[in-house]
């Protein structure tokens, strides 16, 4: 329990907003500091996440109206976007004056206005609008901060349906706009991989993206996008039903219809998109789909999706208040569901269960987990130990993978905060090498504990040859597919503020004869507790003292019209409903609270339905008595005993009644309240929970005394107004009512033209109002009455102010008229009217419901003022009096008390917080951190192992070789100024000074890393992490030999070898082999170790195997060059088809990778490449390339594919040698004597030749050919066991179809025997010529003749087919008849 010194200047008001709805189309957004703001009606809450406490409430002011406009447009609009600046803590405080640039807060509204809020002043610095009237309604959907430069920021809205606008943050003017209708835009995201680039997403899947590279209208480059989307029927049916204003945004128009998306935090280009009942995954670069997952059928539609910052989770919220948790495929972009998990609580829940809203992570607790798991505490008895460290459990099979804080809200006004914690089981065979190797290096770190920067600058290397447990100091992957995660979400804190719409308002004024619970006399002390009916019938008790719900009770099931307070301990309320139509009538119900025991207890319960509903319920200032007002009924007056007792009714026809107030409190009341203000200024207040329970420690004096039998002397009176404006004042005495007989005023008093309306009462004074604006005042004792008009509407409240001993008057009212707006008169002034202050004193916002806070003890002190706004808020407003006249200043109560402390440092004025950054880098020892407060158990708070407070400041500066800040005395000055907040216990709360004593000490590096953290700089502190890895890989480098195998030179102040060695992989793997086992989280998106980053590139190659498409392809192939892929980027460029405008340049890049691979790769690539050339008409290109790489054979090829006959030959002849040369011209002879027909005709009679010359499976030369040449031709044939007879039968068969030459046996055996003859003799096989195996085995060989001339001497006698007879012959007669041949030739 303890105060937050602040500035003069730096005052917060009181004031709790109403509850959230789906008007605010869950606006909500949470720092990297951990301030959570979220819209709530026309206001903004402003929660710190850490211990769940409200900090305070910026209302949205209302737009300025014109005269001609109706009151209801000054009413402040929606709020429906927040969005906190990304701009850190201002650092050069030196060249610029301290300014709040860090807690900037961006808001927009339904009417299109974005207001530029500073949190610490509460006010507007800017407001953006557009010029033009037609754009100046378009509400805002969404908001974003755009980097421009490195300290420059623009902001990015979506106005309206399909409106994209940026706006100048210093000017407010819109420098660039893009309307992309008849687009629905949904949200907007910043890419947190470059500040400059964001996206826009569609409800119909339209994506634009947009790059803003300088604030000028030129320097702005987009890309429009479209996701397919696989049902968007109910889209279309919901334009179709649609009635609303075409120019209402997304969240107005579809509320249950929402679309959002995220970028990864893991992976650059990859967006996470949620349709209705689809989770689609993109790729930004591929400009594709990666993959499209159906939401299952029980479950409810996307609300929401958020990822997790360091694992390969995702987080989904739905409709129904449900998370689902997925989980990304090893290799694959492709997500599945682990589990849901409620992010409401279904126990103690109303029904109707209140709606989910919108739910965030806090992104400052994950930057701590990332100290957590990289330096984790070795104490086994520490905190941090057991509840944050990654290590094994017992069985050494369950590890932690994720921790994550997130908060929901709902439309009841509560706030829950989950703490969601991930585990993954694996083999334990695949956990028993580095459990070994875990236990031997925690040996070792635990017998190292010496501090760098207290021993020395230089330690030695290899006492640390392995990193400290890779598997607790890094997070297990979840993608790998030998892990078994399990999830497990806990409530670790909530925040209740107002439950529903409130409707009526009460403040305890309890008189001289109150008293604490059923009866007694002991007074009643005031207590600093409001309470307030709301729409949903629960009441919800304010402790005013520290602006938070004390306490909330569900009294009825429908709206609560009536609520008092009975003394300041009991509450009565009331509530109707209409009964069936058939039986007609109401059925009223009213309830007695018990503020102590949260006990409910009805009372005049009827069976039957009543004719007339209960119109108001007015309860004396003692409790002891209330009276009940009917609709066209008697009003009754009830005891209200511990059994309420109904005394009489009263037939007349009241307009108005009210009970006389408590005049001046007696002594003893003003030394309580005295000890009470004491008390306050000491800094002391109770909690909530302890403010009802110090009520009931009050009463223990009255417990005994009989309520029941109470024969009290005193007596209360109430007036009254009848309808013919009779006025009138009964005294209620015991069980008795009778005429208090005043002294009545002259009888010009009684207006006839104004029903009484309103009315207050405190002796000697009757207030009245009546619906004319009138406002009438009566002294009963004396009978002097006045009265003046408003002259506004009628009046519905008058309320007297509070009055304490030397009070200068005792007639301050304040005046509630039915417009909802009201003013502060002094009844005692000569013109009350002229001394009064008037509305708006707060613009924007109408006035439901008011009351004075009976907290006042001095004169001195101000009068506070109780408003319950028709947006749901509740407000403490304070009243000065200055110069004997009232006088009502619109400036905030300074907020007094808080149940515990606030320690945000991010709150601290700028020169504060940079001295405590400062001091945190330098390095504090952990016992400046313990504080002095009262806790639970009355023990003081004190780090375990720190020693005493010292009463030197520098002492507790830790030693270190860092060069110093100046002159020594600049930390003792830091901390001098910090001391008040230590004292408070406002700089850490425990937890983080836990984790900062146990990493102070383990070098600069990490405590530059821990501070960065607290005040949410994370990319800052991912830095400071990174860089004990950068310098040991600097100095591995250095070296160029191995870390484990020497000692190795250590910077001063980082930390020592250990530390260094902690987070730096095994060594660089040559095979590089894919790690399965273990993940950086957001510390490799600062990697630089080559293994790193292959395998960060080489990862996401598999994701696009399947994508089709030229741009995939060339995304493809650079990805696949970028991890060394060659071979498979050659593939990927060889199915280019010739048709595609990128065949030739992907053919040039085919070639040139393929010729760094191999050289049979290349020639196979330019092969591939030719034959798709010929496809299109370019042969004579495909040649060039086969003949760069010697492929001269298959350059003929295509040539003759193309038709290009004549310039094969010529390529053949050039470049190729026996058999090759001769396949080119008898493909050439074949397509001459099939195709054309007609061989004699011009230069196809070259071919004609060819094929005269051209064997099966060999090669000859044409005619002419020396004998010697055809010979040598010959032995390559016979080289290769060719028999050349098949084709000189085939030819023989040709010339005769042909009728080359004339039929004579003659010239054919010439011609035939003069090529036989220069072939060998060795070309004639047996083997592979049936009919010379006939030959041979039917006759012997002639003694003077060669198998040549037997067989050249057949072609003329027989038919012979390459060897094998005719179709008419066998081969055995084939063989007989040149048996006889040889016979006759002898």
């Amino acid at each position: 329990m303890s105060t937050v010194p602040r500035l003069a200047q730096e005052t917060w008001d009181c004031m709790l907003p109403g509850p959230p709805s789906r008007n605010n189309g869950g606006s909500i957004d949470c720092s990297t500091s951990g301030l959570l703001a979220y819209g709530a009606g026309s206001s903004v809450s402003i929660i710190d996440t850490r211990s769940m406490q409200l900090v305070t409430v910026l209302p949205m002011p209302a737009p300025s109206i014109n005269s001609s406009s109706s009151s209801s447009s000054s009413l402040a609009p929606f709020v429906t976007s927040v969005r906190w600046t990304p701009q850190p803590l201002r650092r050069d405080i030196l060249t610029h004056e301290p300014s709040n640039s860090h807690l900037i807060l961006a808001v927009g509204d339904r009417q299109g206005r974005i207001a530029l809020f500073d949190f610490r002043l509460k006010h507007v610095l800017l407001w953006m609008d557009f010029d033009s009237p037609s754009n100046s309604k378009l509400g805002v959907q969404d908001l974003c901060w755009i980097r421009v430069k490195t300290d420059s920021w623009i902001l990015a809205s979506i106005n309206g349906p399909s409106l994209i606008s940026l706006w100048n943050t210093s000017t407010g003017r819109c420098i660039w706009k893009y309307d992309a209708s008849p687009e629905y835009f949904s949200c907007i995201r910043r890419d947190p991989f470059d500040f400059r680039h964001f996206c826009v997403l569609g409800l119909k899947g339209f994506l634009l993206s947009v790059k803003v590279l300088g604030d000028g209208e030129d320097d702005v480059v987009i890309k429009e996008r479209q996701i397919p989307i696989n049902d968007s029927n109910e889209l279309l049916k919901l334009e179709r039903e649609s009635s609303l204003n075409p120019s209402s945004p997304a969240l107005a128009a579809f509320p249950q219809y929402v679309v959002k998306f995220c970028f990864s935090s893991q992976w650059k280009h990859i967006l996470y998109i949620t349709f209705p009942k689809e989770l689609v995954v993109f790729d930004l670069q591929y400009e594709t789909s990666l993959s499209s997952t159906a939401l299952p059928r029980s479950c409810s539609k996307f609300l929401d999706v958020t990822p997790d910052p360091d694992c390969e989770l995702l987080y989904c919220a739905h409709l129904d208040g449900k998370l689902s948790i997925w989980r990304r495929k090893e290799e694959q972009q492709v997500y599945t569901m682990c589990t849901m998990e409620e992010l409401m609580p279904s126990i103690g829940t109303s029904v109707p269960s209140p709606t989910f809203l919108a739910f965030v992570l806090c992104q400052s607790e994950s930057t701590l987990q990332s100290v957590r798991n990289l330096y984790p505490d070795r104490s086994p008895s520490s905190p941090i130990s057991m509840g944050y460290s990654n290590a094994s459990d017992s069985s050494g099979e369950s590890l932690v993978i994720s921790k994550s804080n997130l908060i929901s809200v709902s439309d009841d006004g509560k706030l829950w905060c989950w703490f969601l914690k991930a585990e993954g089981a694996r083999d334990c065979s695949s956990l028993s090498s580095d459990t070994a190797v875990s236990k031997t290096t925690f040996a070792d770190a635990n017998s190292n504990t010496k501090d760098l920067s207290i021993d020395g600058p230089v330690l030695d290397a290899s006492k640390e040859s392995e990193p400290i447990n890779v598997i607790s100091s890094r997070l297990l992957s979840t993608t790998s597919p030998n892990v078994n995660l399990s999830f497990k979400i806990s409530l670790i804190g909530q925040l209740q503020l107002l439950s529903s719409t409130v409707t009526v308002l009460a403040v305890p004024s309890p008189s001289l004869t109150a008293t604490l619970a059923r009866g007694g006399n002991n007074p009643a002390v005031a207590v600093p507790l409001v309470a307030l009916g709301t729409q949903g019938g629960t009441i919800d008790v304010i402790d005013v003292s520290a602006n938070a719900v004390a306490a909330s009770f569900s009294a009825h099931n429908t709206m609560i019209r009536g609520l008092r307070w009975l003394g300041n301990s009991r509450l009565v309320s009331f509530s109707y409903s209409q009964a069936n139509e058939k039986a007609g009538g109401y059925i009223n119900k009213l309830v007695v609270t018990c503020v102590r025991s949260g006990l409910n207890r009805k009372f005049r319960v009827l069976q039957k339905p009543e004719r007339a509903p209960i119109r108001a319920l007015r309860a004396s200032s003692s409790g002891r008595y209330v009276l009940i007002l009917f609709r066209d009924a008697p009003v009754e007056v009830w005891a209200m005993t511990k059994n309420p007792i109904m005394l009489r009714s009263l037939a007349l026809p009241f307009t108005v009644l009210e009970w006389t107030l408590p005049t001046v409190p007696r002594p003893s009341q003003n030394v309580s309240s005295s000890r009470q203000s004491s008390s306050s200024k000491e800094h002391t207040t109770l909690t909530p929970a302890s403010v009802v329970s110090s009520i009931s420690a009050s009463t223990e004096d009255s417990k005994a005394t009989n309520s029941e039998g109470s024969n009290d002397d005193t007596s209360e009176s109430f007036a009254f107004a009848l309808v013919n404006g009779a006025l009138g004042v009964f005294e209620v005495h015991g069980r008795r009512i009778r005429d208090f007989r005043p002294k009545w005023p002259s009888s010009s008093f009684v207006s006839s033209d104004g029903l009484v309306t309103a009315m207050a009462y405190r002796l000697p004074h009757v207030v009245m109002g009546d619906r004319s604006g009138n406002i009438r005042w009566w002294d009963v004792t004396t009978g002097v009455s006045s009265s003046f008009n408003t002259h506004r509407e009628g009046i519905r409240r008058i309320k007297f102010s509070p009055v304490v001993a030397g009070d200068r008057s005792r007639g301050r009212i304040a005046v509630l008229f039915y417009d909802n707006t009201f003013s502060l008169f002094d009844l005692d002034s000569q013109d009350p009217l002229a001394n009064s202050l008037l509305q708006p004193q707060l613009p924007g916002t109408l006035v439901l419901e008011l009351d004075w806070l009976p907290l006042r003890s001095d004169k001195d002190e101000p009068l506070v003022l109780c408003i319950a706004g028709a947006d749901s808020s509740f407000r403490l407003i304070e009243v000065n009096i200055v110069d004997k006249k009232s006088t009502s200043l619109p400036r905030a109560i300074k907020e007094r008390f808080r149940p515990m402390p606030l320690c945000s440092p991010i709150l601290l004025p700028t020169a504060h917080a940079m001295a405590l950054r400062m001091i945190l880098q330098l390095g504090v020892k952990p016992s400046w951190f313990n504080t002095c407060n009262a806790t639970k158990d009355n023990s003081t708070y004190r780090i375990p192992g720190t020693d005493s407070s010292a009463r030197d400041l520098r002492s507790y500066m830790i030693e270190s070789f860092l060069p110093p800040v100046g002159d020594s005395v600049v930390p003792e000055l830091l901390l001098k100024v910090l001391e008040p907040y230590r004292k408070d216990g406002c700089i850490l709360d425990d937890e983080r000074a836990e984790l900062y004593s146990t990493v102070v000490h383990k070098g600069s590096a990490i405590r530059f890393a821990f501070a960065a953290a607290v005040f949410g700089e994370p990319l800052e502190a991912l830095f400071w992490l990174q860089l004990p890895r950068a310098l040991s890989h600097l100095m591995n480098k250095s070296v160029n030999k191995p870390p484990q195998k020497g000692p190795v030179p250590s910077f001063p102040d980082l930390g020592d070898t250990s530390t260094l060695l902690r987070v730096t992989s095994k060594g660089y793997s040559t095979g590089r082999e894919k790690k399965d086992t273990v993940s950086y989280g957001r510390l490799k998106l600062m990697a630089f170790e080559q293994e790193e980053l292959w395998e960060s590139a080489n990862e996401r190659a598999p994701w696009h195997e399947k994508l089709e498409g030229e741009e995939a392809i060339q995304n493809r192939v650079h990805e696949l060059v970028s991890i060394g892929n060659l071979e498979a980027a050659v593939t990927l460029l060889l199915s280019t088809p010739p048709e595609s405008s990128y065949f030739y340049a992907n053919a040039l890049r085919a070639v040139a990778l393929s010729s760094a691979v191999s050289r049979s790769l290349l020639e196979l690539t330019v092969k591939v490449v030719a034959a798709n050339m010929v496809r299109t008409d370019k042969s004579l290109s495909g040649t060039h390339l086969l003949c760069a790489v010697g492929r001269y054979q298959e350059a003929c090829s295509q040539l003759q594919d193309a038709g290009c006959w004549t310039a094969a030959a010529t390529l053949a002849a050039t470049h190729l040698q026996g058999s090759d040369y001769a396949r080119v011209l008898q493909r050439w002879g074949d397509h001459v004597l099939h195709n054309e027909h007609n061989i004699w005709r011009g230069e196809n009679r070259s071919g004609v030749f060819a094929t005269l010359m051209v064997i099966e499976n060999g090669a000859s030369q044409v005619i002419g050919t020396p004998p010697d040449k055809a010979r040598k031709g010959w032995k390559e044939v016979d080289s290769q066991s060719f028999s050349p007879i098949h084709t000189w039968a085939n030819i023989r068969v040709r010339i005769r179809n042909f009728n080359l030459i004339p039929r004579s046996t003659v010239l054919e055996d010439q011609f035939f025997s003069s090529q036989v003859e220069i072939m060998p003799e060795s070309t004639f096989s047996f083997e592979e010529t049936p009919v010379l195996r006939e030959v041979k085995t039917c006759s012997p060989m002639p003694e003077n003749r060669s198998w040549k001339e037997v067989v050249s001497g057949q072609f003329s006698q027989f038919e012979i087919q390459g060897g094998n007879s005719t179709k008419k012959q066998e081969y055995s007669v084939v063989a007989t008849k040149i048996a006889r041949q040889q016979q006759k030739s002898k």
